[in-house]
């Protein structure tokens, strides 16, 4: 097992620069999710860690040894692609082996490290069977296991669950998260998906436009964003976001000018007395989930935003309601940066 360290990270295509400067550091051991929209450069780092993207400058460690010119197979790294890349013709013992045959594995380590991994993975029944006889989730264990063969000293994860259904993500994110506690190997995952990275990660990674965001623990980028951008991606839904002109007058009153911005999570509005209130809500759609509801509502000046609840009392189509949130629950930002200055 291994950490990272990544110093002045930064990659481009000629002219276009799509990964800006990069530091970085991933301890031995760590579950590292990188997070953030289409385009960000997420995909992009994990494969200059993998090896199979060269980097353009600064400095990229894996342990103590400096890797920018070392050749992916010789980094220690084992990568799981978003699509499975298993050969159709062999079987999985076949295709969990075929690395460890290249490298010219005596036979009898091969057996050995592929009955293990399968035994981790629940997948020693399918081990004569060829990738079309196999489920998509399946397959992607498979993939997982080809990687674990390779006893590698960090796990590169690129979307692993993208192409599977809603059930079978859930079900193979709880794999991933019991295989690491279990291998307590390095492991660096991206997804653009914010729960899989709230759920997975001992350490979240926001990027955006090639730059690293902010860095802390799920709960630390949930209750402290340091800037709109964070507060808007993790959560879900995401947080609501209110200038002077959207809220009541004592909702007003929290912001020193029309250049500031109150976030309010959809968790934390209830309704309240009008005098108490932050904001005046008309709910236009109800969203009832069971367990709790999603109501869709709109400001007076017509600001879209969602009020999360488990109590419907006070909440009903078309019928003005004040809400608002405890004083802890509040988040003030600067328009301009997006930055966060204190708690309103």
């Amino acid at each position: 097992m291994a950490g990272l360290t990544l110093r002045n990270i930064a990659k481009s295509y000629g002219a276009t620069q799509v990964i800006e400067s990069i530091d970085l550091d991933v301890e031995d051991g760590e579950f590292v999710v990188f997070v953030g929209p289409s385009g960000c450069g997420k995909s992009t780092l994990l494969r200059m860690i993998a090896g199979l993207e060269e980097i353009s400058g600064g400095e990229l460690s894996i342990g103590d040894r400096v890797v920018n010119e070392v050749a992916p197979a010789k980094r220690g790294v084992a990568m799981v692609f978003q699509t499975y890349a298993l050969y159709p013709h062999m079987t999985v013992y076949k295709n969990m082996g075929f690395g460890l045959k290249q490298a010219k594995t005596p036979p009898d380590e091969i057996d050995a490290k592929v009955r293990a991994a399968a035994e981790i993975l629940d997948i020693t029944p399918l081990l004569e069977r060829t990738p079309r006889a196999l489920s998509g989730g399946q397959r992607q264990r498979v993939a997982i296991g080809r990687a674990i063969v390779r006893e590698p000293d960090v796990f590169l994860f690129d979307e692993p669950l993208s192409n599977l259904d809603a059930a079978l993500r859930v079900q193979t994110r709880i794999e991933i998260a019991r295989l690491h506690e279990r291998l307590g190997t390095t492991m660096i995952y991206v997804t653009h998906d914010q729960v899989e990275a709230m759920t997975l990660a001992d350490k979240i990674v926001v990027l955006r436009g090639g730059n690293i965001e902010q860095v802390g623990t799920p709960m630390d980028l949930y209750h402290n964003p340091r800037n709109m951008f964070v507060a808007g991606f993790i959560g879900s839904p995401k947080m609501n976001f209110f200038g002077q002109g959207d809220l009541t007058p004592g909702g007003a009153a929290l912001l020193p000018d029309d250049g500031h911005v109150l976030g309010l999570r959809p968790e934390h509005l209830r309704p309240m007395e009008a005098g108490s209130a932050l904001v005046e809500a008309v709910p236009d759609l109800i969203e009832n989930l069971g367990e709790y509801a999603l109501v869709h509502c709109r400001t007076a000046s017509g600001v879209a935003f969602i009020a999360k609840t488990t109590d419907m009392v006070g909440f009903e189509k078309g019928k003005p309601v004040p809400l608002g949130a405890d004083p802890e629950r509040r988040a003030l930002f600067d328009k301009a940066s997006g930055l966060r200055i204190l708690s309103a």
